[in-house]
């Protein structure tokens, strides 16, 4: 919780990709508080105050998985929205003359977002497949897994271009 309101003021990419991981740790313990709580909560070196303020932040999530039918899978309503508004900016940014730098790393990374595609949903947005790519690539590390030079390369110029549509972002709130 207290990154997740660090993130969203500061880098909105980071901040979905934080709270995709979020709700895996949800399902993680099966969408279950006490679990939550004794398993993975406890853990936090926060004062009393900050650990139930934190267990209330899950709980908040859990509700919203459960009412929203991603408990399973699937995103909350409110990042979809973030997700949805990050596409139609980076659609303006791809679009707009005079956003040069921003034109030139999208026509970098478009091949990339073309082979991710082709590998899997076809249907996706050109943003939630660069998030996909990230976030798998955060996956992979944390299980201490090889990445090729080709990904890592893919996923640096994807991650520029991330950064490149956040920085915009925050210029428009």
């Amino acid at each position: 919780m207290f990154i997740a309101q660090q993130l969203k003021q500061t880098n909105i990419i980071e901040y979905v990709l934080y709270l995709w991981q979020v709700e895996d740790i949800v399902r993680a313990y099966d969408c279950s508080l006490p679990r939550l709580r004794r398993e993975y909560i406890s853990r936090f070196e926060y004062d009393a105050e900050q650990l139930d303020e934190l267990t209330d932040w899950y709980a908040m999530l859990i509700k919203q998985m459960n009412d929203e039918g991603c408990r399973e899978h699937g995103h909350l309503q409110a990042v979809t929205c973030i997700t949805d508004h990050l596409e139609q900016l980076h659609l303006q940014l791809a679009n707009d003359a005079s956003q040069p730098f921003y034109k030139a790393q999208y026509y970098k990374v478009l091949p990339f977002i073309v082979e991710l595609r082709n590998k899997g949903s076809k249907n996706q947005s050109e943003v939630i497949t660069c998030l996909n790519a990230l976030y798998g690539t955060m996956m992979l590390r944390l299980q201490h897994k090889d990445i090729s030079p080709d990904t890592k390369h893919a996923v640096e110029e994807i991650a520029t271009l991330m950064g490149m549509l956040s920085d915009e972002y925050a210029k428009k709130q």
